[in-house]
């Protein structure tokens, strides 16, 4: 029985994976060059000596799986029969003489719980994060989810492509998105933290009611680094708009260090009807050397919609 992914992973945390593997598994790739319609993810440009110098990888360096096609990831999930364990609400992939449905993790929402480069991992070495609970580990201590060796790189990042596609709708999550977008020369991650530990962006229900204490703690993040690097970016104003449709609340963040790295962050308890976070980032405070990106002089906002 084929079961084709276990996830829960804390949303802040990215996972790499070895190019190796996945190499050996590709077919027919062009170099450089997307599918269709996807974006290619943005080049980092650095010499060798560089290179040799920061360890072997740029600075910030994490693996990037290349852009699928969503719609023939969709029939890698039916070729695979990923369905008999996964069920996604909206989807109807209706079981064969003979298939046997089994438990698995639900995949409802899943594209806005992880990168996808954690996605792939999941795929291709599913015990690599044990996650505890019924239904996710064997009698041996590992994954009961089976491993693809036969999957090629492509089908892999076109069923990865699929899954990001896969949202919440209007569902409460157990967990919930990371939402992360490029602007400029940077790149910009937003967390929602809710009182009980778990990373959440779908706003509190029950607003207008009485906010319990423990709301208090609610805290928004923000993660800046360099879109080529992938360093941080510190001395940065940052600042957040929450709006609602009516009354908007704007936050200032302050800079943090924590178990999630650098970033910026406030407490803030963002309520059932909020539609829309805007960001506004910059300009940098620190002195600037002749030759500095000028993304870091000026202010620029990011929008992220949240219905």
């Amino acid at each position: 029985m084929r079961r084709m992914l276990q996830s829960t992973l804390p949303a802040v945390l990215v996972v790499g994976l070895g190019f190796g593997l996945l190499s050996a598994w590709g077919q027919g790739h062009v170099h450089g060059q997307a599918p269709s319609g996807s974006a290619a993810p943005a080049s980092i440009r650095i010499t060798m000596d560089a290179l040799h110098a920061a360890g072997g990888v740029p600075p910030g360096w994490r693996f990037t799986l290349p852009a699928g096609d969503a719609a023939v990831g969709r029939q890698a999930f039916v070729d695979f029969k990923c369905y008999a364990c996964h069920a996604i609400k909206g989807e109807q992939f209706p079981l064969k003489p003979g298939e046997t449905a089994t438990a698995g993790p639900e995949l409802t929402g899943m594209g806005g719980h992880h990168p996808a480069e954690y996605l792939a991992e999941s795929i291709v070495n599913p015990s690599a994060v044990l996650v505890d609970g019924p239904g996710y580990i064997g009698g041996d201590g590992r994954s009961i989810m089976p491993m693809y060796p036969e999957m090629t790189l492509a089908q892999l990042s076109n069923l990865v492509a699929y899954l990001k596609t896969l949202s919440a709708g209007d569902a409460e999550p157990a967990h919930d998105a990371v939402r992360e977008q490029t602007a400029t020369a940077f790149r910009v991650r937003l967390v929602y933290k809710r009182p009980d530990g778990a990373d959440h962006m779908h706003p509190h229900h029950g607003h207008g009611g009485a906010t319990p204490k423990s709301q208090a703690s609610a805290r928004l993040l923000v993660f800046l680094t360099d879109a080529s690097s992938g360093g941080s970016i510190p001395y940065m104003p940052v600042s957040a708009k929450i709006d609602t449709g009516g009354k908007a609340l704007t936050v200032k963040l302050s800079p943090s260090f924590g178990r999630e790295g650098f970033h910026y962050d406030a407490p803030v308890s963002i309520p059932a009807d909020a539609k829309r976070i805007t960001l506004t980032i910059g300009p940098t405070t620190m002195r600037l050397d002749q030759g500095a990106p000028e993304s870091l002089k000026r202010a620029q906002t990011v929008a992220f919609d949240l219905k």
